[in-house]
């Protein structure tokens, strides 16, 4: 018997074991500020750094760096994608973690160089691109020549998201920027997109072709910037908001006018919609408050994120917001799952992020 036994063990470690697919695509760049940064600001002198209890309570090993309790959106589409692990930090990952793809994101930052200083220390988005050049260098040494990594390069998905920091943090900010009074809302939006537009076309020039361009969400709507009213309780700030959707309207006519490019295939994904739908229909994805943040209550109380070691709601699987900005993992698995796999046609433009991976 114990010979049989020890037969059908050997038997059972020589078998192969489940083999999980190959992700949808070789690699996943990521650009953009605090709602996606992984970890990027943490060796950074700055006030925008979240590598610190409760941030991140739910992560075995502690803290990351992410602005949120748990997952960001990009962990969750990274998952979507099939890739064994959360795409890394810039920061952290050299060498060959590089063709996995990398995050550049950086908390603060924003498509104007002067965006968030009075945070501190951000890579901007045009720092970002940089390090992604300087990454492109090294693919270009590993896998030979510049037609291989090319070649590579234009399987994978790039995500940009950028613009949030550029509103709240520059141009709605009066005190500490002049861009209010230099632009009407119009020209700035304007402004915003040719810089963008530069950017974008030196990620296009060094390989990106599958490109996402996240739009800015429903700020106006976020704890950090909610009016309260005397009958009502809150309201969303419609100045903010309207300024947004024209910096918005211009995203989708940046994609078509890249998507007349060589290989292009570039889309929008329409953020300001999904959190309108989630905050408007709260009780249909689970949640239950979405005006508040989960630690941190906002911009007119002194505090927009969590303050170290405080303690945060008991109940944050039915929050929207972490803190007075950032969604907690249950509003990032939505607007994941979403981008990902459009829930409705005004999701995304022209495509959603699993068709994208698809061509």
């Amino acid at each position: 018997m114990a010979s049989t036994l020890w037969v059908f063990f050997l038997i059972a470690i020589a078998l192969p074991g489940p083999v999980r697919p190959a992700p949808q695509v070789p690699c996943y760049f990521i650009f953009g500020d605090s709602l996606v940064d992984n970890g990027n600001n943490n060796g950074i002198a700055s006030l925008a750094r979240a590598n610190y209890l409760p941030y991140g309570i739910v992560f075995r090993g502690g803290p990351p760096g992410g602005f949120s309790n748990g997952l960001t959106t990009v962990d969750v589409i990274s998952q979507l994608l099939g890739f064994d692990d959360y795409i890394p930090a810039y920061a952290n990952a050299r060498g060959q973690a590089l063709l996995g793809g990398v995050n550049f994101a950086s908390a603060a930052a924003g498509i104007r160089e002067e965006t968030g200083q009075q945070l501190g220390g951000r890579i901007t988005f045009s720092g970002q691109v940089q390090n992604y050049v300087q990454a492109v260098n090294q693919i270009v040494e590993m896998l030979g020549d510049e037609d291989s990594a090319a070649n590579y390069l234009s399987k994978c998905i790039f995500q940009v998201g950028m613009g949030s920091n550029d509103y709240l943090n520059n141009y709605f900010m009066p005190a500490v920027y002049s861009t209010g009074r230099q632009y009407t809302p119009e020209q700035y939006a304007d402004a915003l997109i040719q810089q963008y537009s530069q950017q974008i076309r030196t990620l296009y020039n060094y390989g990106a072709r599958k490109v996402v361009i996240v739009g800015v969400g429903q700020v106006g709507c976020s704890p950090s910037e909610l009016a309260q009213l005397s009958s009502d309780g809150f309201t969303c700030i419609d100045r903010i908001d309207s300024a947004i959707q024209l910096f918005n309207r211009r995203l989708i006519q940046l994609v078509n006018q890249f998507n007349r490019l060589d290989g292009a295939h570039f889309t929008f994904i329409n953020a300001f919609n999904i959190f309108q739908d989630i905050i408007t229909n709260p009780a249909s994805y689970g949640l239950r408050v979405t005006n508040r943040g989960c630690c941190g209550v906002g911009r007119n109380n002194g505090q927009i994120t969590c303050l170290p070691y405080q303690t945060p709601c008991p109940n944050r699987a039915e929050y929207l917001f972490w803190d007075a900005f950032h969604p907690t993992e249950a509003g990032n698995i939505i607007i994941g799952r979403r981008s990902y796999s459009a829930q409705s046609s005004s999701d995304a433009y022209p495509m959603d992020i699993r068709h994208l991976a698809q061509i």
